[in-house]
């Protein structure tokens, strides 16, 4: 892994309402090519946070990274900056919008201006890393929750990026959907992909992600590997649960 944190946030700020802060002097490094799983309670400011990664919300004060360099927020910055940090929201219908898959994939690369014919063939390739291709031309709304997640990822891994920020991948999906998107996950990781994902499946996150950051009332709370942070007897306090195959807390463990 390169020594450069490929993210980086510094004593970053930011509030929707001048009197109520929701990210606090939070500080973080993303190591290039990890699995990186935000957890913590809900209004911990993981989304906020994933909405800054994507140059979508500006910081009030404190700045972030990219590869070492500070955000640019010019428009055509932003726009390359969106081709390397590719963002999934939670609800995938608010990323889906086009009649058919094909349609809704090919909008990426044909905003960055690649002709049809590139432009498709990424699209093709996408829904194929993803396992949509029988449905490239499946109206969208008739997916399921599961095929539209899928879809989502496509129209972001079409545009070639270095980093997947993901809010709550697995939430909605049945055993088989998230065993399928755990396994798609794991290939793009083996490509060199920075995944960063938040979620409250805490059994999921001991045994998938590299590094693990709790958050807490704006700020980061705990960072380390999945037993450093998953593990502490005060998991409780910081808002998150302990793994079910972890039942005991260490004080009581023999």
């Amino acid at each position: 892994m390169s020594q450069t944190p490929i993210l980086e946030t510094r004593d970053v700020c930011f509030h929707y309402q001048a009197d109520k802060p929701v990210l606090k002097n939070l500080n973080l490094s993303i190591p290039a090519g990890s699995r990186v799983a935000l957890v913590g309670p809900n209004g911990a400011g993981k989304s906020t946070l994933f909405l800054h990664f994507n140059a979508i919300l500006q910081p009030t004060a404190g700045e972030l990274l990219f590869q070492g360099k500070p955000y640019d927020y010019s428009r055509s910055s932003v726009n390359r900056l969106r081709q390397k940090i590719g963002l999934i929201f939670q609800d995938q219908d608010m990323q889906l919008f086009a009649p058919t898959v094909l349609d809704d994939v090919l909008f990426g690369p044909m905003n960055m201006g690649c002709t049809l014919a590139e432009a498709e063939q990424a699209a093709r390739q996408a829904v194929e890393t993803v396992e949509m291709t029988e449905y490239l031309n499946e109206p969208v709304h008739f997916l399921s929750p599961g095929q539209k997640k899928r879809v989502a990822l496509a129209g972001v891994l079409a545009m070639q990026p270095d980093v997947l920020v993901m809010d709550e991948p697995t939430a909605g999906l049945d055993y088989a959907g998230n065993v399928n998107l755990s396994a798609i996950m794991d290939r793009l990781h083996k490509k060199g992909k920075t995944l960063i994902v938040s979620t409250h499946d805490i059994d999921w996150v001991m045994e998938w992600a590299d590094l693990v950051i709790a958050m807490l009332d704006g700020q980061v709370s705990a960072c380390g590997s999945p037993q450093e942070v998953l593990l502490r007897d005060d998991h409780a306090e910081l808002g998150f649960a302990r793994p079910s195959a972890y039942p005991k807390t260490k004080g009581c463990e023999s």
